[in-house]
């Protein structure tokens, strides 16, 4: 939960190799990267993965420790990312910059404040076929005591499958702060100033506004509405009420059927719209994951099945 609400990574695309220092309501945080640059938004996808093993092991009642093994391909499907080769360099570089990257914080993580300094992840070893030449089969990561600790406290939040489909980084970090501050209320709200700098964007004031609007104006943000406020400079946050849904449908009770976790092309997220009118796409992908998974069908052609269970979905109940 500190990294949802914390500045922890960065947003940039291009590597980032300053320091950075944030501080808010008498919390600290400190993040130093290494010659590769700080690590990204995008590389926490790997920690994401790494936390939702434990915590299935821990639903499930296995022991568990802070080193974590991981199947390459099963992450890149996880976190809907291509599977050719590049898709597993990318992968690798990201761990090393997860590794390099270094934190000084007073932020607590259950009832221990580090304020020494330390790493994400204290260790990590890549397995490849065929030598070095070869694709990266698995690798091993060793989670931080400080996140460990996160994570034996329950100090977790679950988050939408659709935050892996989000493109833009701003879009995410704005996802995870809704995520953490608005969570299951009916709606948070906020300004704009303070957004800015919980998100750790080195974007203008005017060009973070811009990215606000741009992202209420199309209203594909999984789990909330956003609203944004031009008199006041306030964003407002609603919730979707799909959480609970999600939470359920991942929960990892007996008997429980797994959704089917394939990827869908996001430009069938228009055609949703036009099919079902006045329905949340994202609520009724979750439907229809949800009911694949309980049929055990496996789409051959997913858009054209998503699609079509939109429209039978809006001929049985019309508008909501």
């Amino acid at each position: 939960m500190a990294e949802l609400e914390h500045p922890f990574y960065s947003l940039s695309k291009k590597p980032e190799t300053s320091i950075r220092r944030y501080e808010h309501n008498g919390q600290w945080l400190q993040v130093t990267p290494s010659v590769k640059g700080l690590a990204t938004i995008y590389d926490k996808d790997i920690l994401i993965y790494a936390i939702s093993q434990i915590m299935a092991k821990l639903k499930r009642g296995e022991p568990v420790s802070k080193r974590v093994r991981i199947n390459s391909h099963d992450l890149l499907v996880f976190t809907n990312r291509g599977t050719s080769g590049k898709d597993y360099e990318a992968l690798q570089e990201a761990i090393e910059r997860i590794r390099g990257t270094t934190i000084s914080t007073n932020i607590r993580t259950g009832d221990m404040e580090q304020t020494d300094t330390f790493g994400l992840i204290d260790s990590s070893s890549i397995r490849r076929k065929h030598g070095l030449d070869g694709r990266l089969l698995s690798c091993e990561i060793t989670l931080s005591d400080w996140v460990f600790n996160a994570i034996q406290h329950n100090e977790v939040l679950t988050l939408h499958r659709d935050y892996f489909r989000l493109r833009k980084p701003i879009e995410r970090r704005i996802y995870e702060l809704a995520r953490k501050h608005c969570g299951q209320q009916p709606s948070w709200k906020a300004s704009l100033e303070i957004l800015h700098k919980k998100s750790g964007s080195k974007s203008t004031d005017r060009e973070f506004r811009r990215a606000v609007r741009a992202l209420a104006a199309s209203d594909h943000l999984p789990d909330y509405f956003v609203a944004y406020d031009g008199e006041t400079d306030m964003v407002l946050f609603t919730n979707r009420n799909t959480m609970k849904i999600v939470s359920d449908k991942f929960g990892g009770g007996e008997g429980d059927s797994e959704p089917w976790s394939g990827r869908l092309d996001p430009e069938v997220f228009a055609d949703i719209r036009s099919a079902a009118p006045g329905w949340d796409p994202y609520y009724l992908e979750t439907e229809w994951r949800r009911w694949v998974g309980e049929e055990e069908i496996q789409p051959k052609h997913p858009e054209r099945h998503f699609l079509k269970f939109a429209q039978s979905w809006f001929e049985k109940r019309g508008r909501p």
